[in-house]
């Protein structure tokens, strides 16, 4: 196990943030995954919200895995069900084991092709490692800007 440090994470995308407890599906809803929030986006372009390595990225487009340079493990899945859309409507803008910087795009989303396909477009930024952390909160609700602070990861 790797010792994970404080870290701020910023909101991946712009739109409207909101509890992770408010998503339309039981696995993110429950914290299954791990702790988070969750934003329904305004529009497509899907950021890094801190910097490190895309340890996932899924050939669909639909969610990326980051590895943060001070341990957390990010999960950002755009929208719901949205792996069936086979890669339809997602730009992957970058590759597994690639480094990356705060606020680099990572994935361009055609929003309006999802809804239209009668997907749920509220994107989940999950902690993955959560049993690492002695907590991981949610800095902010309602609308958010790519780049504001979104999650404090408090490490033990």
């Amino acid at each position: 196990m790797t010792t994970v440090k404080d870290e701020t994470l910023q909101a991946p995308v712009n739109g409207k943030a909101i509890r992770l407890s408010e998503v339309k599906d039981e696995a993110f809803a429950g914290g299954v995954l791990g702790q988070g929030a969750a934003i329904v986006p305004d529009n497509g372009e899907i950021c890094a919200p801190c910097d490190g390595v895309i340890s996932v990225m899924y050939p669909t487009g639909h969610a990326i895995g980051i590895r943060s340079r001070a341990g957390a493990e990010i999960l950002i899945h755009i929208g719901m069900d949205t792996v069936s859309l086979n890669g339809e409507g997602f730009e992957v803008r970058v590759k597994e084991g690639q480094s990356i910087k705060a606020g680099e795009l990572l994935v361009r989303a055609d929003l309006e092709k999802i809804q239209k396909a009668g997907f749920d477009i509220t994107t989940p930024v999950i902690v993955t490692n959560t049993d690492e952390y002695l907590e991981v909160k949610q800095e902010k609700t309602g609308a958010v800007r790519q780049g504001d602070k979104l999650l404090t990861c408090i490490g033990k």
